[in-house]
């Protein structure tokens, strides 16, 4: 399977054969990681990574990542560069790919402009383009959490349930691209997908109509739920995890204050005897501990963050290997 040159800024713009290509390369990686022995398929190339937020996981997983490719990672801040000053996604997209042999960017903080801009530059770029993270998706961080799923339950994920629920964070207005992206793409493989969210915490329609087409299409189901007690009940996979207010995102403060209505919209040890006995709690990281989770579930046996958090380095890997 060729995948040389191609953009990865949403799982939904690959096959599912595609996909497992990308798991399969990415399992490769991580064992020659682990026994030491080199890997530097991407010898010389460049990764330009640009950043319209902050990151620890994502920047550190790629710029590990390329080193260990054999190749070089450069941190691009967004606002030290012309794009502060208005530079084009197109005249940035030709010169950049003139320079090196991937785009990645990270846009998602604000709804309805960073996937747009990341196909932008896409359009105009020759070298492919990584989504670090945009408004409606975080491809990367669900390809981890899907390695992460079969790495433990096994390839075959047919009828697993997994909730994922908002939880209560007073720290800042989170993305949704989490939750958007974790529907999209479990949905493809067959996976019994329960939404919980108190009803000011909708998501965006693309993504809930592709979960819907997907579950159709790949035998699993998906509903939404309004509770995250029902969302957890006989889950295989919990993933609680606070996100915005779509129509509130200009207007932080006033979107904090709603969700203080919420607080009880935490993962306690209460809440993980709903699920099976041989559940597993995941999150993106950073977690809001005390609010969205309590220390006794995310430093508890169902818990499985950082096996998640290592799959990034990974799963990063292994589509830049596939790719560039």
């Amino acid at each position: 399977m060729n995948l040389k040159g191609r953009d990865f800024i949403s799982t939904q713009d690959w096959t599912k054969e595609e996909l497992i290509a990308a798991l399969d390369k990415s399992a490769e990686l991580k064992q020659k990681f682990k026994d030491g022995i080199p890997h530097r398929e991407l010898q010389d190339k460049t990764n330009f990574l640009i950043f319209f937020d902050k990151s620890t996981r994502t920047r550190n997983s790629f710029e590990a990542g390329m080193t260990q490719l054999g190749g070089h990672a450069h941190f691009i801040d967004s606002g030290t560069s012309q794009i502060a000053h208005g530079e084009s996604p197109k005249d940035m997209g030709i010169i950049l790919s003139s320079y090196g042999h991937g785009i990645a960017i990270r846009h998602d903080l604000v709804p309805g402009e960073g996937n747009t801009y990341m196909r932008e530059v896409a359009k105009h770029a020759s070298a492919p383009v990584y989504n670090m993270q945009c408004d409606v998706d975080h491809p990367f961080q669900m390809m981890a959490d899907l390695m992460t799923i079969r790495e433990i339950f096994g390839d075959n994920l047919q009828g697993k349930k997994i909730a994922v629920s908002w939880a209560y964070a007073p720290s800042y207005a989170k993305p949704m691209s989490v939750p958007q992206g974790l529907i999209m793409l479990m949905t493809r493989f067959g996976m019994d997908v329960t939404l919980a969210h108190p009803p000011e915490y909708t998501l965006m329609d693309g993504p809930m109509t592709a979960a819907k087409k997907n579950a159709a299409e790949n035998g699993g189901s998906f509903r939404v739920v309004d509770s995250m007690d029902e969302a957890f009940k006989d889950a295989d996979i919990v993933y609680p995890k606070s996100w915005g207010i779509q129509s509130l995102f200009h207007k932080p403060e006033e979107a904090l204050e709603i969700s203080k209505k919420y607080k009880h919209w935490i993962c306690d040890e209460e809440k993980m005897k709903l699920t099976k006995k041989n559940s597993i709690y995941m999150h993106c990281l950073p977690a809001d501990r005390g609010y969205e989770v309590t220390d006794a579930v995310i430093d508890g046996p169902h818990s499985v963050i950082y096996q998640e958090a290592e799959n990034r380095l990974h799963t990063a890997k292994g589509i830049m290997a596939l790719t560039m």
